[in-house]
């Protein structure tokens, strides 16, 4: 091979070095210079006084919306600077689509049970559910996963297709609640046990009288006695409060009104 020869190689090599370097420079300050754009786009949403209004539940699916279309933006560009055909791009993109669907089917089952639960909306956020064996506030929603504070504060992760696939109790949706109560007394005196259950749910200041005013009556027999319930609305917020408070003072006054618990089985007489 002559040195004129030599010399066309060299120069198409240079050529070529340039061009492709000159690509992907561009392109890495396009990949750099498009997250700056990126996170300064959705920091200015984020901050605007519109998006104050909107649920924070459709909030967060918006943006992360926003941030996936963003990125699918940045990464054509940047496939498209360093010279790869779109025709090519839309091929490689709709095969690796398929088989990213055929592997992905879980996450596509979370994303679609995500898009549900912001259509049919059984929980907000800060609202108390129990779902998929948890019981937690619930403190994020995204695109495939909600995110749920335990009432011991642990943080669990549950898909939102395992969501939309069983049942969810929504404990704080309402504006009141019923507090459930079950007492074991002895079966001397039952009118004495409801009198004074009555009196203590009647006495305490978050009990409500709507919509219906406290019960207490017997539920069913007992070794030795009655099983009774007790039964008194309240607000959803003071629930607790009410529940420790009667499981307090309900077995207190019982005790001090000579009503006690089951007799034991060989106090009690045949005829």
């Amino acid at each position: 091979m002559d040195s004129g020869t030599i010399s066309a190689w060299g120069a198409k090599l240079i050529d070529l070095c340039s061009s492709v370097g000159t690509k992907i420079i561009l392109a890495l300050l396009i990949f750099i210079i498009g997250r700056i754009v990126i996170k300064k786009i959705l920091t200015l949403l984020e901050g605007r006084k519109f998006m104050d209004k909107i649920d924070p539940a459709v909030r967060s699916f918006l943006m992360n919306f926003i941030k996936i279309a963003l990125y699918v933006v940045l990464v054509i560009s940047i496939i498209s600077v360093l010279g790869v055909p779109m025709a090519s791009i839309i091929t490689v993109l709709a095969t690796c689509g398929l088989a990213v669907g055929m592997a992905l089917q879980g996450a596509l089952a979370n994303l679609a049970g995500g898009i549900m639960l912001l259509v049919f909306r059984p929980f907000n956020i800060g609202d108390l559910i129990v779902s998929a064996d948890t019981e937690g506030v619930v403190k994020e929603m995204n695109l495939f996963y909600t995110v749920v504070n335990t009432l011991d504060n642990k943080v669990i992760t549950i898909p939102n297709g395992t969501l939309m696939a069983g049942n969810i109790t929504n404990v704080t949706k309402e504006d009141i609640r019923r507090v459930d109560l079950t007492f074991n007394v002895s079966g001397a005196d039952l009118a004495g046990a409801r009198k004074v259950m009555l009196e203590q749910m009647n006495a305490h200041e978050k009990v409500l009288d709507a919509p219906e005013p406290p019960v207490a009556e017997p539920l069913e027999g007992v070794p030795g006695g009655m099983s009774f319930t007790a039964r008194a609305w309240t607000k959803t917020e003071d629930y607790w409060d009410v529940y420790f408070g009667l499981m307090e003072s309900i077995p207190t006054a019982l005790g001090e009104a000579g009503v006690g618990g089951p007799l034991p089985a060989y106090h009690i007489v045949n005829d």
